[in-house]
């Protein structure tokens, strides 16, 4: 009589299978409708939202007090004690940081509108669009200029504002960090946009 080897037990391997496919699962989560992609991208158009109304809110402040700098004779009714009279005094100055604060918001705005239109790549299943390689690139420009801009805007504030104390701007590592990492991901992006085309081109 021959031996016989005993069949293996198909539980394991079945348990195996369906850890995978929970894997796979959870992997899958992070794109396509209903993600983690689309809830982040729904949060990204309630802050878009937001800063879109900052910066109308911030434009049309500044653009009064630049009225009520080039035109004092706005406030002849009003009655102004010492400190209300030095801040008139000052309008052109605070209308300069208005508007620094409103380019601000605006680098800002354009950051998350290009992070808005990643997420709808993200959302539909399509990450290495080949659009999404300059959208990086405009974040890590904006980025960049927001950080200059900080240094310009104490510069100017140095120059204007003389009498006030002085306060140096940091070096923020972090910043310039993020700036690279933006970039590094955009040619990973690129890539994976030519690997991409290549396979459509192959099949």
């Amino acid at each position: 009589m021959g031996f016989v080897r005993p069949a293996p037990d198909p539980e394991p391997r079945g348990r195996a299978a369906a850890g995978s496919g929970l894997k796979g699962e959870w992997a899958m989560r992070a794109l396509g409708p209903g993600s983690v992609s689309s809830f982040l991208k729904i949060i990204l158009d309630v802050v878009f939202a937001a800063l879109w109304v900052g910066v109308a809110v911030l434009a049309l402040i500044t653009l009064a007090a630049l009225l009520l700098s080039f035109n004092p004779d706005l406030l002849a009714d009003v009655k102004l004690d010492g400190s209300a009279a030095e801040l008139a005094d000052r309008g052109p100055v605070m209308a300069a940081g208005l508007l620094a604060a409103a380019l601000y918001l605006a680098g800002i705005l354009v950051i998350v509108g290009c992070l808005r239109r990643i997420f709808v790549t993200l959302t539909v299943g399509d990450p290495f669009h080949p659009d999404n390689v300059a959208r990086l690139r405009l974040i890590g420009v904006m980025l960049a200029g927001l950080e200059l801009g900080r240094y310009a805007l104490w510069a100017v504030g140095a120059w204007m504002l003389p009498d006030i104390s002085e306060v140096k701007p940091t070096f923020s590592l972090t910043a310039w960090f993020s700036v690279l990492v933006v970039f590094v991901l955009a040619e990973v992006f690129r890539e994976g946009a030519r690997l991409r085309r290549e396979a459509e081109l192959t099949i």
